[in-house]
């Protein structure tokens, strides 16, 4: 019998253990048009924890008790859908579980070839689009800008930081503690801080971007999106797409700098990766391409069965992850 992790009860503050439940999960009957998949790879990404409040958002919030979603990638194990055969390979969101009945609509099949399935829940899939997007479609950055990402270690921005470099930018990236912070630097970034030695981190940015950023690449938002604002060019560009220093928090953010962005005339836009959905076809080819040229590195943090699904979320939030965390079923 499939298994699924549900979630019992809606976290306050940091989620626990105690708010999931693995259940035995009855699959629907194989209708036309659908296929199961069974799982191979799980993808946990910090804007699930919006999921499960019980507030209105870009997307709906996890019902208590039954099966929770995110990215997956698997195998066709039974099909009555055209165009999808026993064997092949597809990525869906019907995560957070072993096996998946679902609308053949709503999986993508992915090549077999020399490149690891799961890069398509990484730097080929949604944190891929996501860097993608956000840096060249949201911040319209371009060769020449000087580009500062935060969680330049992380699944999104450790794409952002070797898109920028590719496109000829200069990138500063921030990250916690001296291990990230040489990852970062191996990746290409021109300069890398870490943002829990202490001090300011709107002096280390400037000392480390002293002309000034063109560009900010917001995962974090809190000290870091200050940090940006006080060392904003005039008409820098920021593209927000995350913000996890507040995401178990009910303290508001205290934002120092805030006023800078009327007099630097700074543009903020937030953005999902939903909406470039229409243009998924660029990012795969251009996006593909760099891969294949070896100009796109991937890290990953690998959990280790089902079981450890919610581990792996929870330790997106304590720094338990280098670059994409993934659970192998």
């Amino acid at each position: 019998m499939a298994r699924a992790w549900t979630l019992t009860s809606r976290p306050t503050g940091m989620p626990t253990h105690d708010n999931f439940a693995l259940v035995d999960a009855d699959l629907p009957t194989l209708d036309d048009g659908m296929i199961r998949v069974r799982n191979h790879w799980l993808s946990v990404d910090p804007y699930m924890r919006g999921r499960m409040n019980d507030v209105k958002s870009y997307v709906p919030p996890f019902a208590i008790g039954e099966p929770m979603q995110g990215g997956a990638v698997g195998e066709v194990v039974e099909s009555r859908a055209d165009g999808f055969a026993v064997g092949d390979r597809v990525v869906h969101m019907a995560g957070w579980r072993d096996e998946a009945v679902i609308p053949a609509a709503g999986a993508q099949k992915i090549p077999h070839g020399d490149i690891p399935m799961q890069r398509y829940l990484g730097h080929l899939g949604m944190p891929g689009m996501t860097a993608w997007f956000g840096l060249l479609a949201v911040a319209e950055a371009k060769a020449g800008d000087t580009v500062f990402v935060s969680a330049a270690a992380g699944a999104v921005g450790s794409a952002v930081v070797q898109i920028a470099k590719a496109k000829g930018m200069t990138v500063i990236g921030s990250a916690g503690g001296a291990d990230k912070v040489a990852l970062v630097e191996s990746l290409g970034a021109d300069a890398a801080i870490d943002y829990k030695a202490g001090g300011s981190l709107a002096k280390a940015l400037g000392a480390a971007a002293p002309k000034g950023i063109d560009v900010y690449f917001d995962n974090v938002g809190g000290a870091h999106l200050d940090a940006a604002l006080a060392c904003a060019r005039d008409r820098a560009r920021f593209a927000i797409c995350g913000m996890i220093e507040g995401y178990n928090s009910a303290e508001p953010a205290q934002l120092r700098y805030l006023m800078r962005i009327i007099s630097a005339r700074i543009q903020l836009r937030g953005f999902i990766v939903s909406d470039f959905q229409s243009r998924v076809g660029e990012f795969y080819s251009e996006m593909g391409a760099l891969v294949a040229a070896g100009k796109i590195r991937s890290e990953e943090t690998i959990k280790e069965g089902l079981e450890t699904t919610p581990e792996a979320f929870l330790g997106l939030f304590s720094g338990g992850n280098v670059g994409k965390m993934l659970v192998r079923v």
